[in-house]
């Protein structure tokens, strides 16, 4: 019971700074483009990579890697927000943004995963 509130809480901390993250960047960036959610699905991709792989390696524990892989990551990374923002690009005649939208996210995203799993093995 006790890994599932943690999971929960994380969660919704997760959430929160994904809500943060998608203000600032509608406001600092602008909103023609979903700026946020790729920010979030970046970073998250490091980030996961990190913990996972510092978990791996005994540098982190498994309660602390659940709390933060599954619980805040969770609530943080957003693929459904990505599918239906590259979706609704493409239907509102934006095909060029979709198609920049998918590059960029996943070539982002595994570079960034990578750059996690590569952290981790130099401080783990």
């Amino acid at each position: 019971m006790q890994r599932f509130l943690l999971v929960c809480g994380a969660g919704g901390l997760g959430s929160g700074a994904r809500y943060l993250v998608s203000l600032w960047a509608g406001e600092k960036l602008g909103d023609e483009f979903p700026w946020g959610t790729l920010i979030v699905n970046v970073v998250g991709s490091f980030l996961i990579a990190l913990i996972l792989e510092m978990t791996l390696r005994k540098a982190m524990s498994p309660e602390l890697s659940l709390t933060l892989a599954t619980g805040f990551m969770g609530g943080f990374t957003t693929y459904s927000a990505f599918n239906y923002q590259t979706t609704a690009l493409a239907s509102s005649g934006h095909v060029d943004r979709a198609v920049i939208n998918v590059v960029v996210t996943l070539a982002g995203c595994l570079v960034a995963g990578l750059a996690g799993a590569w952290l981790a093995r130099r401080i783990a």
